[in-house]
């Protein structure tokens, strides 16, 4: 229940933005991650902090664990919606992931697909 009243508040992250964006960078426990890839997206982020979030999220695919893979395909196509600029390489992402990732990578990434495609 909490979650859902937060999910709605995006603002309330605010304040601990740069925090977040640190403990991005430097967080190596699975959990966390998949949180973080969770949070970080509904930041209000300036350019170059975007590149930087994108930065880490691509090598999160690169983590042992599938749900960090997942996530961090959600964040980036969460980022790619409202950036434009991003979108192709976004989306040449998902396809690979939907051809060659783990059962929920495929999953999502078709999923995520057909949202970005369409817009």
């Amino acid at each position: 229940m909490l979650r859902r009243k937060l999910r709605g508040k995006p603002h309330l992250l605010g304040r601990y933005k740069s925090e977040l964006l640190a403990l991005m960078a430097e967080a190596r426990q699975q959990e966390l991650r998949w949180h973080l890839a969770a949070m970080v997206p509904r930041l209000r982020l300036d350019v170059k902090e975007r590149k930087v979030v994108c930065s880490l999220l691509r090598s999160y695919l690169e983590d042992d664990s599938s749900i960090v893979k997942t996530s961090a395909l959600q964040a980036l196509a969460v980022l790619a919606s409202n950036q434009p600029s991003i979108q192709p390489e976004v989306i040449k992402l998902l396809r690979q992931s939907a051809r060659n990732g783990t059962p929920a990578m495929k999953a999502r990434s078709r999923k995520l697909l057909l949202h970005l495609e369409r817009s």
